[in-house]
């Protein structure tokens, strides 16, 4: 069309027309505005450029316009179906989790859940990684997840778990809060950034909460302190399934510090794991001068600055027992 505007507005100009008179008329002939002539056609010549103009523009123009529509239509009709078809499959999820937010720890937790059959849905704020999430064969949601009618929209009502990693905590503590009073009976997982938002979403009614720094202090902590308990936990894949396995059937596999002054010190194994009420049981210890201990005696005595790798229920039993304080000794002897 370019081309064809180009070469009618040269041949008007070549009857001696000026170049505003001849793209004036040439557009006007492709765009079928229907004006009267800009000058009278009464040369042959005229009559031959402009019956030129108007079969070869106006058919150009038709195409162009109809390839337009098309185009539009489709890419209509394809966000159109494509929202429908992922809200219907949203609407018949059921028992399935809900990711708020596709930051970096969502893209990691939506990846593992993925590849471990999960039924879940994302609710993302942001268009560009809703689409990201699409692209992924997840099923995603743009939607504000502080808004309680967004968390309806992904069915908050009968899901089985939500978590809430947003790298704000005070959206954290609204989503929980929101979260728990849609569906009493949810499991929430929330994300915390400073270690004093743990209590408040807690409060707010979160079941479990994940500091990453936090975590990752303790991890490197791991590797500084006990090098070969590092590798015996986390240093093959067999072992990362075998950790799957256990969070399967509601257990976990930990890494434990034995810190001064807590009440755990001096106690035998034995003793630590009746400690437990049968919560856990220690599976290695490694000493702080390096001596590590694979299925430890009931009789071994526990160390300050001991490392242990204790299997037990997930929850917060574990921490509790071994983060206690040893009470101050009374009449001469001291009291746990």
């Amino acid at each position: 069309m370019a081309l064809v505007v180009v070469m009618a507005t040269c041949a008007y100009m070549a009857a001696g027309w000026s170049f505003t008179d001849a793209l004036y008329m040439v557009l006007m002939t492709v765009y079928t505005v229907g004006f009267e002539e800009v000058r009278p056609i009464t040369s042959p010549y005229l009559h031959l450029v402009t019956i030129a103009t108007m079969a070869i523009g106006c058919t150009g123009m038709i195409v162009v316009t109809g390839t337009l529509v098309q185009a539009l239509t489709y890419f209509q009709i394809q966000q159109l179906l494509g929202g429908d078809r992922m809200k219907s499959e949203i609407r018949h999820l059921n028992d399935h989790v809900i990711v708020c937010g596709f930051g970096r720890i969502g893209v990691m937790l939506s990846k593992d859940l993925y590849g471990g059959g999960a039924a879940f849905v994302i609710l993302e704020r942001s268009e560009a990684r809703v689409a990201e999430a699409s692209a992924l064969g997840y099923l995603a949601l743009q939607g504000d997840a502080t808004d309680e009618a967004a968390l309806v929209a992904v069915g908050v009502e009968r899901a089985r778990t939500l978590a809430t990693v947003l790298p704000d905590d005070a959206a954290n503590v609204f989503i929980t809060l929101s979260a728990r009073s849609l569906n009493p009976r949810l499991h929430i997982i929330a994300r915390g950034e400073a270690p004093s938002t743990e209590q408040k979403l807690v409060h707010a009614g979160a079941d479990k909460v994940v500091l990453p720094t936090h975590i990752g202090a303790e991890r490197m902590a791991e590797m500084v302190l006990f090098p070969e308990t590092t590798r015996f936990v986390r240093g093959s894949e067999r072992m990362v399934a075998f950790e799957k396995t256990l969070r399967d059937l509601g257990l976990e596999l930990k890494v434990v510090m034995v810190n001064p002054g807590t009440a755990v010190v001096g106690l035998t194994i034995a003793e630590l794991e009746a400690r437990g009420k049968g919560a856990f049981f220690v599976v290695q210890v490694e000493h702080h001068d390096g001596e590590c201990v694979t299925r430890p005696p009931g009789t071994l005595k526990v160390k300050e600055g001991d490392g242990m790798v204790v299997v037990g229920r997930a929850g917060g039993q574990i921490n509790a027992v071994f983060s206690a304080p040893r009470e101050r000794a009374r009449a001469g002897r001291a009291v746990y």
